[in-house]
């Protein structure tokens, strides 16, 4: 696995750390997963969403962490609107004492996961 890119978000007091990641199998995703728990243990939620595919394996994954709105779904939706394989996408919260409501809630993770993205790219990185 490979850090790509990392961006920090705030809607409304709440921070959001987005992290894009390039995997090699789908097991970089358990373990991008306990890197963020333990980088950011002051976080509610850790959502992510993975895409991986090899020459006989298409898989796609996400997780919302108990977080409202579904917010692994979107950041799917992110990196499919991206054409991202084999990348995977997380994002946590750090809760700012605002409610967002599930509306605000996908609406900030998706905005973080494409601002992760759109730094990537501006970087210099190239999709697929």
């Amino acid at each position: 696995m490979k850090e790509l890119s990392a961006i920090k978000y705030e809607v409304k007091k709440s921070r959001f750390f987005a992290h894009l990641y390039l995997i090699e199998s789908e097991e970089d995703v358990a373990e991008i997963n306990r890197i963020h728990r333990k980088l950011y243990k002051k976080a509610a939620h850790h959502c992510y969403a993975s895409r991986f595919e090899s020459a006989d394996t298409k898989d796609s994954t996400f997780g919302s962490d108990g977080e409202v709105g579904h917010p692994g779904r979107v950041l799917l939706d992110v990196l499919v609107q991206n054409d991202l394989k084999n990348h995977c996408l997380v994002v946590s919260r750090i809760f700012g004492g605002v409610k967002l409501g599930p509306a605000g809630v996908s609406r900030a993770f998706r905005e973080s996961g494409s601002a992760a993205i759109e730094y990537f790219l501006e970087s210099g990185g190239t999709n697929g």
